[in-house]
């Protein structure tokens, strides 16, 4: 470390607010409204981090910051690994208008050495470090949710034209076991709606051709095939390895069938329905909202209901 930049960060730090990880600690406890923010890099959070914290490395920072912590009058308490990258990310923050900015001194070793809370998020390969770095940089997800996602196990009742899209966005996105179920096979007046398949699908059951789009696309995620109908007598086995179910499917009979087994597992469903260019999507968690069959309580008659 040249002198100069000794004399900086001296400078720095006699400019801006330093708090030990007890007296932030001790704020938590007290109720104070503290906003955590993590300026290492994503290689670094794969150790620990602060629950709650927002994460933007420290070369972002001014980029990102105002969009992530618009309320510049909230108490900012900045951690990095020692505490000099924070600090001179308060004086950052200070200069851009932030009133209440710390700097936590000694860092996220500090504070991991004093035996506060911690969270170690899943260890992601360099792999999916590459493929989900824009997760990761988004605070709704960041290392935490990612690891989330691909820990969740969905299961999707239909391939078709809803299936197909929604398919693709998670797999792409990272969930890590996707159940399919359909007992179709793909036929070519499919193709111009229901983008998991191919020309060179047609024929093979959708499941089959789903699984290989999906894994196409991200090899991360385990797809489970269900080349079958689903029943009264199936539906609770395939439903009981599942975290949240989306419904895809095209008849009624179906869909009050999914509803009633998620109800009675307590398992979220996710209910998504279109009608040429009208669409219309529901979510419903048991106990703590109504239910497919609360909205509608009775399909409609045979001879009313759209094909």
């Amino acid at each position: 470390m040249s002198q100069s930049f000794r004399q900086m960060l001296a400078d720095t730090k006699r400019a801006i607010k330093e708090a030990t990880a007890d007296q932030v600690r001790a704020r938590q406890e007290q109720g104070d409204d503290l906003v955590l923010l993590d300026v290492r890099e994503p290689d670094e959070v794969t150790n620990g981090y602060i629950p709650g914290a927002v994460a933007i490395p420290r070369g972002y920072l001014e980029l990102r910051v105002e969009q992530q912590l618009p309320d510049r009058e909230k108490t900012v308490v900045i951690y990095c690994a020692g505490g000099t990258r924070s600090a001179l990310a308060a004086k950052t923050l200070q200069e851009m208008g932030y009133t209440d900015v710390v700097s936590l001194a000694g860092g996220f070793q500090a504070w991991a050495e004093r035996g506060y809370p911690s969270i170690v998020p899943r260890i992601l390969s360099p792999s999916q470090l590459k493929r989900y770095s824009r997760h990761l940089l988004i605070p709704e997800i960041g290392m935490e949710g990612q690891g989330r996602m691909l820990d969740a196990k969905v299961l999707m009742v239909g391939a078709g034209g809803l299936g197909s899209p929604a398919a693709l966005y998670l797999a792409a996105g990272g969930i890590g076991t996707m159940g399919i179920i359909d007992s179709d096979v793909v036929d070519e007046t499919n193709l111009q709606r229901q983008i998991l398949h191919t020309t060179a699908s047609v024929g093979t059951p959708k499941t089959e051709s789903a699984r290989k789009t999906l894994n196409a696309i991200n090899p991360d995620v385990k797809v489970r095939e269900y080349n079958e109908r689903l029943t009264s007598q199936n539906i609770n086995e395939i439903l009981k390895d599942y975290d949240i179910v989306l419904d895809g499917s095209d008849n009624f009979a179906t869909k009050y069938l999914v509803n009633d087994a998620c109800v009675l597992q307590g398992k979220p469903y996710v209910h998504g329905s279109i009608f040429r260019f009208e669409g219309q999507i529901t979510t419903c968690v048991p106990k703590k909202g109504p239910c497919y069959r609360c909205l509608f309580p009775e399909p409609p008659p045979h001879d009313l209901a759209p094909t």
